[in-house]
């Protein structure tokens, strides 16, 4: 099942010690990630922005949410996921557990969302929650995954990772049309160019997010699909929660035609540069040292020309 990044909000007297739990109603507990125990790390210790991102979240102190040993008992998986499905925030980063325990491939994808939101922040502090920041973090968290997939083959065949994302895309795809053969090649593909696998399916998943959230009518929507099939990446289009984004972004997102350069902007650059991965590390994850101990993030550039340049002049796969 694929991941989306989710959050219940605390109470209103909830209060909390340095990164110490606090106790929100009975049921919740929230934690730190290093007070979290990381499931399966071992994975990914060749992925060198597995670090960059775990310390993204743990600087920050971005919490998750814990569902206490009774509700767990009762109802803990379940609970979960009703509770990560239905209030869900991209606003505000966390994640729904039920036990101390969280994947690594989990951390990442919180991690994503984490500096995302922040970046735009940054960017364009006056923004409005417009529909393309929420695509724009969806599509980044989620397109992480292939990424992952064309790391771990042949490098840790045994991750857990691998053991439940392969079938359930493999599932998808052939639902989608694909036949098993047509997914083998699929996979080889993205262990061959993992870089490139991310950014051909983060401009698909925005781009589809974009098109879907403008339809009024099942026909414009079926159409709109219609319209990505030739896509390498279609066949997969389903194992994302796209229905969730939109239907979050049409509840919640400021009207068309409020500020949204900033995602734009980016999401251009990323479609232009030559290693899009390479491009967000630099930009979102390389932090310098701030006034009192703090951080502060890389002023973010958004023009495609001189990043294209400046990536033309490094050396491809420095990184990882």
């Amino acid at each position: 099942m694929c991941r989306v990044l989710l959050i219940t909000r605390p109470a209103d007297n909830a209060s909390a010690t340095g990164s110490r739990c606090y106790v929100e109603r009975r049921s919740l507990k929230t934690f730190t990630l290093d007070q979290l125990t990381i499931d399966d790390e071992r994975s990914y210790r060749h992925i060198g922005l597995y670090a960059a991102l775990k310390e993204a979240l743990i600087r920050d102190q971005v919490p998750f949410f814990v569902l206490s040993e009774k509700t767990t008992k009762a109802s803990g998986w379940d609970r979960a996921l009703f509770l990560n499905l239905t209030f869900w925030s991209p606003e505000q980063p966390g994640d729904v557990l039920v036990s101390r325990h969280i994947p690594a491939d989990v951390v990442m994808h919180a991690a994503w969302h984490h500096v995302t939101n922040r970046a735009l922040a940054e960017c364009t502090p006056k923004r409005k929650n417009s529909a393309e920041s929420l695509f724009l973090g969806e599509s980044i968290a989620s397109a992480f995954d292939v990424y992952l997939l064309g790391r771990l083959i042949g490098h840790a065949p045994n991750s857990e990772f691998l053991r439940t994302q392969v079938p359930a895309m493999a599932e998808v795809a052939n639902a989608s049309g694909l036949s098993s053969r047509g997914f083998a090649k699929l996979l080889q593909s993205v262990a061959t160019d993992p870089d490139g696998a991310f950014e051909d399916l983060r401009s698909l998943l925005f781009d589809a997010s974009r098109a879907l959230f403008a339809c009024t009518t099942v026909k414009e929507a079926a159409s709109a699909l219609d319209s990505f099939k030739k896509q390498r990446f279609a066949p997969l289009l389903h194992h994302y929660e796209v229905s969730n984004w939109i239907l979050y972004a049409r509840a919640y997102a400021t009207p068309r035609g409020v500020e949204r350069s900033g995602s734009l902007a980016i999401d251009q650059t990323l479609r232009h540069v030559p290693i899009a991965l390479d491009w967000l590390e630099e930009q979102w994850l390389a932090r310098t040292p701030g006034g009192g101990g703090a951080t502060t993030a890389k002023k973010p550039a958004f023009s495609a020309a001189l990043q294209i340049k400046k990536a033309n002049l490094a050396r491809r796969g420095k990184r990882r």
